[in-house]
């Protein structure tokens, strides 16, 4: 499994999902998907689910995230990052690229609206639940490996600091009125 098949992987279930699915309903129908492969496989895709764990930790997106859901712990980032992956690639190039870019996402636009936060831990376990269902076994534990780099010290200041916020991502400090 490398990172285009998994990409090929979401892109499948999204399509398989209503068009107005949750992140756990696309999670669930990749984890159905991928539990149709062969063990090594689904297992692979465990590293590779982390290796974009660990692309896409980074401040500006974590930024984005707390002011998206209203906080963001370290937990809550991780769950916001999984609900990231069920987009699909092209929304979540395009969050790495730029956080602000999530404006203009339906979802984010609708979380805004409503007050939703955008989350999604079973997106975390796909491989997890995959390999389960296949084998009934749990994915053995050094089937991965995982290393976050080190976040941005020049977005170390208190996200609560909406000036500072307003300043580096203000299409969403726009939307969610955050100021």
């Amino acid at each position: 499994m490398d990172k285009t098949t998994f990409w090929q992987l979401i892109d499948t279930a999204r399509a398989d999902t209503a068009a107005d699915a949750d992140g756990d309903a696309v999670a669930r129908r990749a984890g159905e998907l991928l539990a149709a492969r062969p063990q090594a496989e689904i297992a692979a895709a465990q590293q590779v689910l982390w290796d974009l764990l660990a692309e896409s930790y980074r401040s500006p997106l974590w930024a984005a995230a707390y002011m998206i859901n209203g906080g963001c712990s370290d937990d809550g980032f991780d769950y916001f990052r999984g609900w990231l992956l069920t987009q699909g690639r092209t929304v979540f190039d395009a969050a790495l690229a730029d956080p602000d870019s999530l404006a203009d996402h339906p979802a984010v636009r609708e979380a805004a609206a409503e007050g939703l936060e955008l989350w999604d831990e079973d997106a975390l376990s796909i491989a997890w639940t995959a390999y389960e269902s296949a084998t009934g076994r749990e994915l053995p534990a050094d089937s991965f490996t995982i290393s976050y780099p080190p976040l941005d010290p020049s977005w170390d200041f208190d996200f609560d600091d909406a000036a500072e916020l307003a300043a580096r991502l203000p299409r969403l400090s726009a939307l969610f009125d955050y100021s």
